[in-house]
């Protein structure tokens, strides 16, 4: 009952239909970084828009 499957692809899933990962910000702005919370990497970030304060990015 091997004639179903060519040689190598028993088993295997299209490379289509694995699950994407979902990608990181490349830097977290210094508020979320302190705090440890996630930062979505917009000039102002969520977390500082909602809190009023200064959105500041240091160059690594």
């Amino acid at each position: 009952m091997s004639g179903n499957y060519s040689d190598g692809e028993r088993g295997e899933q299209p490379a289509a239909s694995k699950p994407k990962v979902p990608r990181r910000t490349p830097m977290a702005c210094q508020f979320c970084r302190g705090r440890k919370l996630k930062c979505d990497g917009r000039p102002t970030c969520a977390n500082c828009q909602r809190r009023g304060i200064p959105c500041v990015y240091l160059p690594v």
